[in-house]
Order: structure tokens, then C-alpha cells, then sequence
């Protein structure tokens, strides 16, 4: 290990400052072409023409033909790829490098494997001096993503790569495939690959880019939802409308893309669509130690009547195997007065310990008015061997520093978890509404409450797609409840913006009611349409019969009511981030009354089908509302149902969107295509 890491030093020497440019679309790729290493795809079955430099992590065993794993498909293109497991394990370290080569204009390459930018990498270096020019790592995810170097700058130089593995830890190996030069790096079969990688993320605080500008040049960042530049985000949290400014935080890690020690990120707006970002709110309580997972769990935001402060009421975790002598959770607070600053209550925790029937966990603390006796209390997620509950506080004390355990709210059968995560209660519609996150996914649950017990009357998912968890709520000076879901889970491995050093989104605002089912529905919040910016396309009442073209765009809203008294297909399917290669599919039965989302063919996110079985009003009028951002989708239906979904297409062509009709004529009303523009225009 002592020689792998006096070689990790001598290419880190050279990498200080070395970003790269981000690849314009129109970049000539014809100027500079030459021949790549020796054995680029491992074809060979071996690794002819790669040498091992040191260490024991490749080996014979490195060259794989496997098709998939537990996750899928490793995305390999030919018969083999490199695979930086087999060999030795994780535990291994060690480093191989390709046959010299002269550099061209453009560069790619398949990545898998281990995040850690420094320890686990592919590299470019220079033979000359060694310098190490660009690198890129993987995404704690064995499918494999393109990587786009633009090597413009060194054309003509002679180069070689390197695998680089000077990691222990889990996912501590690389993987490799398909290492392209020139045109061919660029595309296939007339497609165009979008341009991924970390090195073609400008740094925020060295640009002359607006926010707008800036976060557009992500090809598969969303446009309009909010998204960390660089870092982490999970949970919403603290959403609120103080001064007039609707406030968004959320879950937050800058150092990776991955979860670690929790701040709070902060961004405000004046109609919960157009976000401004503001400083972090909240830090860990040990910022100075990256091992100490010690964090701000999520929690609630409340005003504060007498000073009119922002107040904070939170999770604080303790990574017990650093603090023995401390919970793990505990719930605490700050205030603040201008929005900004966030001081810490000096008396945290202000509920210093869980009730006795906790083992599970104890977190997520959510503040909500009692109608029912005017009295202030919260809910807190927690679980224990055999179900999830909710348990339930009272507070008379106008600072919110005291509280009082009143029992469990609710507890569920076992089916939905052992821990219930982010719990909400509100009155809506005259019932009471509970959701939680339980078992990966999240459930509501709608019934009566008589200030201190809850019985449910109606259970569900919040939201019928693959991509929607930790969902928080609140209620606008409009006196809307409204929503906003992290669109993410924890079951899944696809996070490919980890190769261009984020991860994880927040939904748009989404208003909630009650269903003519007695469910609970969701619907994008009106102010959605003030995203619109370009020309609408409007297809009017239209007769399909086999296919047509709606329009190409990656950020969109699609809006269609079909005419289901009308039509005599048995289903009808709508194409999204669609092209030659591939696509979503959005298909509805209208003999089963079932929409079903199907991403097994649409890009790098997790692949799968989910479906729902859609209430149809008395006029056979089935509405569709669908948001189309670059790497996510957001569709709604009349009844109230939501499906959620990220997608990262492969190709820059992956726009167009297409109708579908089998074995019949459907009948559309309406059929509009609306350009959607910046969340932070």
C-alpha cells in the first residue's frame, strides 16, 4: 500500500486547479483524432496491453463478460469489461495503466465502481511529466455511466490511462469499459451522449454564470425543481411561510454527493416555484471530524408570535460510536430573526430523551395547531421491534421549549416498517391526514381524530412511483396545504449525477385535498404555470390511431384529457425522453383503469414498472399533468393519484414526445406542450 500511495501522490501533485472545460455541443470532434490504448474494451477477454503498476487489486480475474448483478445491468458494451471486484475484494488496492497513446480532440469511457475522487478513480496522465490531467469516479453503483473528457488541450501529447484503487473500504473498486477517441466518443448510431463527468462542472464560486446559466449547463440537471450545485440533499424540511417567502431546507451534505454528516441547506421564494439560495442553516455539531456522523436530522419549522423569529425544531443525531455518553436522538431548536442566522437554543435538547417504547428510532419532530382544542403539539417518527408509530406532544409554552408526551398517535401492523421516518398531522378537508415514511416508501393514512387519538379510514401511497420519499408539509398564507417530496429512495443505487458531484432533488410544490375515494390527492400548486417560457403547443382535440408526435423537449409540461366515452382503444401509451434508443412509457388500461410508468429502457435511473389504478369521474374524462425536467418526470392524474420518477437519459436526443394508440382510436379533448423555464430565472 506504501508504493500505491507514493504514486497517488505524484498524480495528485499535478491535479490542483485542473477542471477541465465543459464540452460546448457543437465542439468539433474531427480536428484532432487518434488511435486510443491498446485493448480499449477489453475484447481481448484479458488484459493485453494494460499493465499492472502495483498492488493486487486487477489481475486475471479483472476482465469479466458477467451481463448483470444484484442492480441490474453493469451497462457493458461487447463481451467484457473491466470489473475492479473479482480480483481481490473490496479490501485490495493497486493501480494498472493502458498502452501509451496520443491524445485526441475528445475522449470517453464507461465508469462504474466506488465515489471517492481521491482514493478510486480512472485517470488521464501525461507521459512526458506524469502530470495526472483528469479523473473521474464512480457513483457506489456497479452499472457503468459515460464519461466525456474534452482533451482538446493536450492533442497530440502522449498520454496514458490509469485505474487507480487505493481504497479499503465498501465499494473500494473501480470498474472500466469502452474507451473511445475522437468522433466516436461522442455518440452512437447517430445519437449523441450527453456530456457527463465531473471535471465539466465549473466551480460555483468561480464563474461568471448566473444560478440559471449555471445549472443549465448540467445536461441532466432539473431545471425547475431545486437541486443542490454540489453535495447531497435528502429530506425537505422546515417548510414554512415566514415574511411573505415561502422557506424550503433540506437534508444536506456539501462535501459529497453521497449522505453524510447533516447540515441544513436553505433556499426561499416568493411563490414556492422560483427559489432563491440562501447560507446553510444548520451545521453538524462536529464539523472538524469527517468520520463523526453526528448531524441536524430533519425536522419542522414554526413563527414564533411574540418575536416573529423562524424557529427550528429538529432531530439532533449523535453518532454514538464516537459519543458513547450521548443519545442518538434527541429533538432541539433554534431561532432565528432574519432568516439567515440560525443560533442554537442554549438549552438544547428541548425533548432530551425518547419515550421508553422507542428502540427503532426517535426523529423527525413536525409541529402542527390541534383545531380540535387549540393547543400546539408535534409528532415524532419512532418504531419498535414489530411496527412503526408516531408519537404525539403537547406544548402550552409560547417559545415551543417545553413539551409534553401525550402517547402514541399511531402505530402500524408491521406491514409498512418497524420505523416510521418524517411523520406529518394536519387537518384537510374535514378529516384528519397522517403520512409517514415507512419501509421505503411513503404512506398516508386519512381518518378522524379526537385530540388525542387518531383512527384511519383510508390508507395509501403518497405517491405511486418509485421516486418519493420524506415528504413534509404546510400551510400557505393562501391557506393551501401544500407539499414538497425528496424525489429519491433510499432502495436504490442509481444516483448517476454522481459523476458530476451531486445528488438528489426536491419535488415541485404540490397541493393536497381530499379524494372522492376519502384518499389523499396531490396536484402541481397553480403557480407552476408561471414556469412557462416559449411557445405552447396546442394539438386540440385530436383522433389517435397508431402514433403521433406531440413535440420534443426535456422540460415540459405536457396537460391531456381523453375522451374515454369516446374512444374504443383498449390502451393508449405516451412516449417520454424519447428517441431511437430509448424512452419512457406511460401506458393507461382502460380496461383495468390502471396507468403503469415503465423506465426499463430509459436511461441510467433505476429501471422497473409501478402502477396505479386511476378513478375515473362519472364524464369518462381522464385528465393527465405531466412535468418533464431532464432527469425527472412528475405526473399527475384528475383523481388526485402522483407518480413520481428520475430517468437520466443517455442521449441529448432523448426529448421527443409521442402518443400511442393500440388497437383503436383514443380521443383527446386537449393536448397542449408547454416550455417550462429556470427555478432560479
Amino acid at each position: 500500500m506504501a508504493e500505491c500511495g507514493k504514486k497517488l501522490g505524484k498524480h495528485r501533485s499535478a491535479t490542483s486547479g485542473v477542471l477541465g472545460k465543459a464540452i460546448p455541443r457543437t465542439t468539433s470532434c474531427h480536428s484532432s483524432h487518434y488511435a486510443g490504448p491498446v485493448n480499449p474494451s477489453f475484447e481481448t477477454g484479458a488484459l493485453d496491453g494494460w499493465e499492472v503498476v502495483s498492488g493486487d487489486a486487477f489481475g486475471i480475474a479483472s476482465v469479466s463478460s458477467s451481463p448483470t448483478y444484484w442492480g441490474g445491468s453493469f451497462n457493458k458494451v461487447g463481451n467484457y469489461f473491466l470489473w475492479g471486484f473479482p480480483q481481490s475484494g473490496d479490501p485490495a488496492v493497486g493501480e494498472i495503466r493502458s498502452s501509451t497513446f496520443q491524445a485526441s480532440s475528445v475522449m470517453s469511457f464507461l465508469i462504474g465502481g466506488g465515489w471517492d475522487p481521491v482514493n478510486l478513480y480512472v485517470g488521464l496522465v501525461r507521459e512526458s511529466d506524469g502530470s495526472l490531467l483528469f479523473s473521474q469516479t464512480g457513483t457506489n453503483d456497479e452499472a457503468m455511466i459515460r464519461i466525456i473528457w474534452d482533451t482538446s488541450g493536450y492533442a497530440g501529447e502522449m498520454v496514458h490511462m490509469i485505474v487507480y484503487d487505493n481504497s479499503t473500504a465498501a465499494w473500494g473498486h473501480i470498474n472500466l469499459d469502452d474507451v473511445r477517441t475522437g468522433c466516436d466518443a461522442l455518440g452512437d448510431g447517430g445519437l449523441t451522449f450527453n456530456v457527463l463527468g465531473q471535471v465539466n462542472q465549473p466551480p460555483q464560486s468561480a464563474t461568471s454564470l448566473s444560478t440559471a446559466q449555471l445549472y443549465a449547463s448540467d445536461p441532466i440537471r432539473p431545471q425547475f425543481h431545486y437541486t443542490p450545485y454540489q453535495g447531497w440533499i435528502n429530506d425537505p424540511a422546515g417548510l414554512i411561510e415566514w415574511n411573505g417567502r415561502h422557506q424550503l431546507f433540506s437534508q444536506f451534505n456539501p462535501a459529497a454527493p453521497l449522505w453524510g454528516p447533516m447540515h441544513w441547506s436553505h433556499v426561499d421564494s416568493s411563490d414556492a416555484v422560483h427559489w432563491r439560495e440562501l447560507p446553510v442553516a444548520l451545521f453538524p455539531p462536529y464539523p472538524d471530524n469527517p468520520s463523526d456522523s453526528s448531524g441536524r436530522f430533519t425536522g419542522s419549522a414554526t413563527l414564533d408570535k411574540d418575536t416573529g423569529a423562524l424557529q427550528l425544531i429538529f432531530t439532533d443525531f449523535s453518532d454514538i460510536a464516537l459519543h458513547p455518553n450521548l443519545l442518538p436522538e434527541v429533538v432541539s431548536t433554534a431561532k432565528s430573526t432574519d432568516g439567515i442566522d440560525f443560533p442554537l437554543y442554549s438549552g438544547n435538547p428541548i425533548i432530551a430523551a425518547p419515550p421508553s417504547d422507542s428502540p427503532s428510532g426517535f426523529r423527525d419532530p413536525k409541529v402542527f395547531l390541534d383545531t380540535t382544542d387549540n393547543i400546539w403539539k408535534m409528532v415524532v417518527g419512532s418504531g419498535d421491534t414489530t411496527s412503526g408509530k408516531v408519537q404525539l406532544f403537547k406544548s402550552t409554552d409560547p417559545n415551543f421549549l417545553s413539551w409534553e408526551y401525550v402517547g402514541v398517535l399511531f402505530e402500524g401492523n408491521g406491514s409498512t416498517g418497524t420505523m416510521w421516518e418524517c411523520p406529518n398531522f394536519f387537518p384537510l378537508d374535514g378529516k384528519w391526514v397522517l403520512f409517514y415514511g415507512g419501509d421505503g416508501l411513503g404512506w398516508y393514512e386519512v381518518g378522524t381524530f379526537d385530540g388525542t387519538n387518531f383512527t384511519s379510514e383510508k390508507t395509501g401511497l403518497l405517491d405511486a412511483g418509485p421516486d418519493s420519499y420524506a415528504t413534509q408539509w404546510y400551510i400557505d398564507s393562501a391557506g393551501r396545504n401544500l407539499i414538497i417530496t425528496w424525489m429519491g429512495n433510499w432502495g436504490t443505487s442509481k444516483w448517476p449525477s454522481r459523476v458530476n458531484g451531486w445528488a438528489g432533488a426536491q419535488s415541485i410544490t404540490r397541493q393536497l385535498f381530499i379524494r372522492a375515494d376519502g384518499g389523499l390527492g396531490s396536484k402541481p400548486i397553480d403557480e407552476v404555470s408561471t414556469l412557462a417560457s416559449g411557445e405552447v403547443q396546442n394539438l386540440g382535440q385530436t383522433k389517435v390511431d397508431g402514433t403521433i408526435a406531440v413535440g420534443s423537449s426535456n422540460t415540459a409540461r405536457l396537460q391531456m384529457t381523453v375522451d374515454l366515452a369516446s374512444s374504443n382503444a383498449p390502451a393508449f401509451t405516451v412516449q417520454l425522453y424519447s428517441s431511437s434508443a430509448e424512452s419512457v412509457v406511460l401506458t393507461y388500461s382502460v380496461v383495468n383503469k390502471t396507468l403503469t410508468l415503465d423506465t426499463t429502457n430509459a436511461g441510467y435511473g433505476q429501471a422497473g414498472t409501478w402502477s396505479a389504478v386511476i378513478d375515473v369521474p362519472w364524464n369518462e374524462k381522464l385528465a393527465l399533468d405531466v412535468l418533464i425536467d431532464r432527469s425527472s418526470v412528475e405526473i399527475f392524474t384528475g383523481d388526485g393519484t402522483a407518480m413520481t420518477a428520475t430517468v437520466f437519459p443517455h442521449y441529448q436526443e432523448s426529448k421527443d414526445i409521442n402518443i400511442v394508440s393500440y388497437g383503436g382510436k383514443t380521443v383527446f379533448n386537449t393536448i397542449s406542450l408547454t416550455p417550462l423555464g429556470s427555478t432560479w430565472s
